[in-house]
């Protein structure tokens, strides 16, 4: 099985194995999952200090904040030009 890495923004990547889903962090339910995650210790912040645009949940509990819109980090996932490694 190949190791897929998806550009999150400013250099940071995410395996795209490990992704659960892509949401904007605009609703409450959301920003209520992403205090429980700061909580936890399970918030990973690759924002930079922008605005967070999407918010990245991944199937260890992992919440992870990127400045770029969902819809390109999606866009990233379902892409051919994605870095690959084979394992």
């Amino acid at each position: 099985m190949a190791l897929r890495l998806i550009n999150i923004g400013f250099g940071n990547v995410v395996s795209a194995n490990r992704i659960i889903s892509i949401v904007s962090p605009e609703s409450a339910p959301i920003k209520r999952i992403i205090s429980v995650a700061r909580d936890n210790n399970k918030l990973i912040d690759a924002t930079y200090g922008r605005r967070t645009r999407a918010v990245i949940i991944a199937d260890s509990d992992h919440v992870i904040l990127s400045a770029v819109q969902p819809e390109t980090v999606g866009q990233r996932v379902i892409s051919s030009d994605d870095i690959s490694y084979e394992g």
